[in-house]
């Protein structure tokens, strides 16, 4: 049988393609999930050109994580399509240009609070949304980058990273008498949309040649979304509150 056979999962942050989360959620298909995406605003378009090109188009339902009244209708909205959803994927993440870039020490705080409530705090607000969906044996899982050290130019973004980590392990408390875990996973730079909005990106790159073990494809989503989809199965029945690296080993190395 399939690892996903006969569960729902809700895939947010399907922009391009070539995001981490679009092969989240072909492969979910794949693994014989229903899928179910989200978006607003000016990407929605994007979401939809994206979600024509999974193996079988997938509804979107209309999310901004920022905006309280999306949130409180959310479940609604899901209901739609599905009377459970059995995994959430949190793919979201965003700083404002004055947050990245190598500014860390002139950043204001809205700036610094506008990335800490999409980059982190959304991570809890949607799982809060979906909870009541969610039956024994679901799961969240989150795309993180490693925040255990400081990278050139990721700034404010990687201490929403460290943050996210927290709240991560925080919802794995609090939602695991529900039966339903929460991990994520920590991949290494892929060239997605939002990956080339990081100022210095190219940083990134020779870090990844230079020192992961296995080596590292900057071009291939896949590895790191095969993680994902693993632990929304019940193959993981009984992990929460991990960070599984998808790095090539990049993390287990000293400079």
């Amino acid at each position: 049988m399939a690892l996903l056979e006969g569960r729902t999962v809700l895939v947010t942050g399907v922009l391009t393609d070539q995001s981490i989360a679009f092969h989240v959620a072909r492969l979910a298909q794949e693994q014989g999930a229903q899928v179910i995406l989200t978006s607003f605003g000016r990407t929605m378009s994007l979401t939809k050109r994206s979600s024509s090109r999974l193996p079988n188009p997938a509804p979107i339902v209309e999310l901004d994580v920022t905006d309280d009244d999306h949130l409180a209708s959310l479940a609604d909205r899901v209901r739609e399509h599905s009377e459970e959803l059995h995994g959430v994927v949190h793919s979201i993440g965003f700083a404002p240009e004055s947050a990245l870039g190598g500014n860390f020490l002139n950043t204001t705080w809205p700036d610094v609070a506008t990335a800490m409530q999409i980059s982190a705090y959304s991570m809890a607000s949607l799982a809060v949304a979906c909870r009541d969906l969610m039956p024994r044996g679901s799961a969240v899982v989150g795309l993180d980058f490693d925040a255990t050290v400081a990278w050139p130019t990721y700034d404010w973004m990687g201490v929403a990273k460290a943050a996210l980590e927290s709240t991560a392990r925080y919802l794995a408390r609090d939602l695991g008498p529900a039966g339903i875990r929460v991990n994520l996973v920590a991949a290494g730079p892929i060239r997605t949309m939002a990956a080339k909005s990081i100022p210095g990106f190219e940083d990134f790159e020779q870090v990844w040649q230079d020192r992961a073990p296995i080596g590292w494809d900057l071009d291939d989503p896949t590895p790191a979304a095969q993680a994902c989809v693993a632990l929304l199965s019940p193959w993981f029945a009984a992990t929460t509150g991990e960070i599984v690296h998808v790095d090539g080993g990049v993390h287990s190395q000293g400079a």
